[in-house]
């Protein structure tokens, strides 16, 4: 998963997929759009006026953990 936020446009970008694919946007609501590719399986999340829907402060940087299979 990549996270990418972009300060001149304001859009926090979720990738969730790294293959290259074509994706159709769906919006999903006024400042949440979804790139869906094949199989209706989510490949990123878009979020729109990012800086008021989120606290960027505590967004970065980001500490997580991954599961293990």
């Amino acid at each position: 998963m990549n996270i990418h936020y972009n300060d001149k446009t304001n859009l926090l970008y979720f990738r969730l997929d790294d293959s290259v694919q074509d994706v159709i946007n769906k919006r999903v609501t006024e400042d949440i759009v979804l790139d869906v590719g094949a199989d209706d399986k989510i490949i990123g999340i878009e979020v729109l006026n990012a800086s008021k829907r989120i606290a960027l402060k505590n967004l970065f940087p980001i500490e997580y953990e991954t599961a293990k299979a």
